[in-house]
């Protein structure tokens, strides 16, 4: 199993605290997240995108072309590429200089993305919301394989025998699909043989668990090698501690402060108490033993092959932050990559790819 350490670059004020830090902090915070997670041994770290209040990852290739430039090692992810909103030819542009600078560690996580406040700053509609998602990837994917690109796009200008530079380092790159609820994603993702990564966050584990069922079965209806699937999955939070104890203690603030904001915002509340969210929500909380048995009750679940917790501390303290991260890489993380297999294919930086094909290009 591989293991993520993912950040939507959120900036609120802090949960138990109410205190919000300068903006430049805030970058500080996310630059030294990535830092700590390549030296505790996470196998990648990923920024999310969102051009919205209260989130700063509106430039996630700025962000992890600084990140590749501190790191050697560590894959960078994006979580999600919001491609309905972007021009796929300036999105391409922006992820293959990415991928040069960082040495073909680049993986992507595509997604349509949610809320309301960015998809109007784009003058996009919620009803054609799915279709540029899918028209936009169709345009990216063929950039990133072709020299030459011919396409009549709806909703960008035709492409007729464009050159786009640079050209790509990996050959090509790899594109997970991201979801929360919806099959359109699921059916892009296993239409064109791509890996899919479930949110699996919000709710308990069965909406998810059925998407990733009907990704299963798409896969195969395309005709694609069931040996070939890779899932990942999100987590809604971490506070590992020696004992359960003194996990759901330090954490109890931090769930007590998100509960208090849903309500008065009027938002659905999913869980009613930190018990709850614990036991049936995709937190892990506890002490060592219990995060690896709930990682392996989900995986029967879900099958996924990539985990990925939380970059931010989100409310706890720093230091109580990185004693989590660090007793999961010590304790939890060798027993789940010895029992759960990895995805199949590889993961460090490629090597240079062989000369492009004919074939290969209209794979």
């Amino acid at each position: 199993m591989k293991f993520l350490a993912v950040t939507l670059i959120a900036h609120h004020p802090d949960p138990v605290t109410g205190v919000r830090k300068p903006t430049r902090e805030r970058f500080r915070e996310v630059v030294d997240s990535a830092l700590l997670a390549e030296e505790l041994g996470f196998d990648g770290f990923g920024v999310g995108e969102r051009h919205e209040r209260p989130f700063l990852s509106s430039a996630p290739t700025v962000v992890l072309s600084h990140v590749a430039a501190l790191t050697t090692r560590i894959r960078l992810f994006t979580a999600v590429t919001t491609l309905s909103l972007l021009d796929p030819v300036r999105a391409y542009e922006d992820y293959a200089t990415l991928d040069h600078l960082s040495g073909g560690r680049l993986d992507l996580i595509i997604g349509k993305g949610n809320g309301t406040a960015q998809r109007e700053l784009f003058h996009v509609t919620p009803e054609e919301q799915w279709e540029r998602n899918a028209e936009h990837y169709e345009v990216f994917r063929r950039l990133w394989r072709q020299d030459k690109v011919t396409a009549a796009t709806r909703f960008r200008p035709p492409l007729t025998d464009a050159e786009v530079w640079p050209r790509p380092y990996q050959q090509p790159v790899r594109v997970w699909h991201g979801s929360a609820t919806s099959k359109e994603s699921v059916d892009l993702a296993a239409r064109h043989g791509d890996p899919l990564f479930s949110a699996n966050v919000t709710h308990p584990v069965e909406p998810y668990a059925e998407l990733i069922r009907h990704y299963r079965e798409r896969w195969e209806h395309y005709g694609h090698d069931p040996a070939g699937i890779a899932v990942g999955a999100g987590t809604a939070g971490i506070c590992v501690a020696p004992t359960s104890q003194e996990a759901l203690a330090a954490y109890r603030p931090v769930f007590d402060a998100g509960l208090a904001f849903s309500r008065q915002a009027g938002l659905p509340v999913v869980f009613e108490t930190l018990e709850d969210f614990v036991e049936r929500g995709s937190a892990l909380i506890g002490s060592p033993q219990q995060v690896i048995e709930k990682v392996r009750r989900y995986h029967e679940r879900l099958g996924h092959t990539v985990l990925h917790v939380h970059a931010d501390a989100g409310g706890l303290t720093q230091a109580r932050h990185r004693d989590s991260l660090e007793l999961f890489q010590s304790e939890v993380a060798p027993v789940l990559r010895r029992e759960i297999p990895d995805p199949p294919f590889a993961w460090g930086p490629v090597l240079p790819a062989p000369p492009l094909t004919p074939e290969s290009a209209r794979a």
